[in-house]
């Protein structure tokens, strides 16, 4: 396979999810043999995140662009940050594919719009095209990120157990790693029907959690910072995982052996609750109605969408049940070709457009 120069470009608004989509693809796309440089506002993150680095990875300054280096192979803009214009004018000279990785979304749309070609009629790429490239859950769509591997389950509770993060004999695991939530305490009660153990990573629900008594049953540990691959390990050994962002959010469907809350980042103009229910909508596609039912409320609930919470008490879903229907969806996200697999081939199909 042909082996290309890559430039990711990325803008931090969410420390955690535009970072970890980032560099979740430079290093797959490294470990692939390409060469990548990840040009990034704040690259902060990346201390904890990803310690190690990855080889085939160059972290750049997105100052750096701005003196017009010579663009690689293939240009791809996160989420639609807009190049700086001399790096542009630079790609005018040399043309590369040039690739808009949009946010990932289970609405229609995105079948529709995957794939698109977006010609450039002004500024300093005009004559240009851009294509968007969409991630999906469904074959019609860009995919997912599916890189590294995942630990096995057996893998993971040895990590805990050496960092002294196990639970104990009985107890279930969950993970709680959101935005500030009002519903936390509802939620809180809900899960205090059995012996649970809850693994804060830093944030604003480990803050809120330490600021008030735990109901009975629970326990909970606060966390550091962790590396992407070692955030992995929480993931396959939870028994229910609280995640935000889109990054820990797609990890949490493909390494998580059970039921996954998404804490969807909320927008002013309330796109994000259709957003919510078009993932649930596949999510549940052919589960019994009375778990497709509980598991809606208790998304709703945790989102903010659903306030009778308040009237009366919040109980959880059939684990059991959620679980089984999340491997399932699990199994289906897995069998279909990754989000870097289909970028390489869309890749080459255009440069054999161009050379010919």
């Amino acid at each position: 396979m042909e082996r290309w120069r890559w430039d990711v470009f990325c803008r931090v608004i969410d420390n955690f999810g535009d970072v970890g989509v980032s560099w979740r693809l430079c290093s797959a796309l490294a470990a692939r043999g390409h060469t990548v440089r990840l040009w990034i506002d704040d690259a902060s993150a990346l201390a904890w995140m990803a310690p190690q680095g990855a080889p085939g990875v160059t972290v750049l300054p997105w100052e750096a662009a701005l003196l017009a280096p010579v663009p690689g192979d293939v240009v791809i803009e996160t989420f639609g940050c807009a190049l700086p214009d001399a790096f542009v004018a630079c790609m005018a000279a040399r043309p590369p594919v040039w690739i808009n990785l949009e946010y990932l979304s289970a609405e229609p749309y995105v079948e529709r719009s995957h794939g698109l070609r977006s010609p450039q009629f002004s500024g300093p790429g005009a004559g240009l095209d851009k294509w968007f490239f969409y991630p999906g859950f469904t074959p019609a769509t860009g995919g997912l990120l599916q890189h590294p591997q995942p630990p096995t389950a057996a893998t993971a509770h040895a990590w805990l157990a050496r960092h002294g993060w196990a639970p104990a004999d009985g107890e279930r695991a969950v993970l709680l790693f959101g935005y500030a939530n009002p519903a936390l305490p509802a939620l809180l009660a809900a899960l205090a029907g059995a012996p649970t153990l809850l693994w804060l990573p830093p944030g604003p629900l480990q803050t809120q959690v330490g600021s008030q008594p735990l109901p009975p049953c629970l326990r909970a540990v606060a966390l550091p910072l962790l590396a992407q691959v070692d955030f992995d390990h929480l993931l396959a050994a939870a028994d229910l995982a609280l995640v935000r962002g889109e990054d820990s959010f797609v990890r949490a469907q493909l390494v998580g052996t059970g039921p996954v809350l998404w804490q969807i980042y909320p927008q002013s103009d309330g796109a994000h609750a259709p957003k919510l229910d078009a993932w649930m909508d596949r999510l549940l596609a052919g589960s019994p109605p009375a778990l497709a039912a509980a598991v809606r409320r208790l998304q709703r609930v945790v989102n903010g969408l659903d306030t009778t919470a308040a009237d009366q008490p919040l109980t959880l879903p059939d684990l059991a049940a959620w679980r089984a229907q999340q491997r399932l969806w699990q199994a289906g996200l897995q069998a279909q070709a990754d989000l870097v697999t289909q970028l390489l081939a869309f890749t080459g199909s255009q440069m054999a457009g161009k050379s010919g």
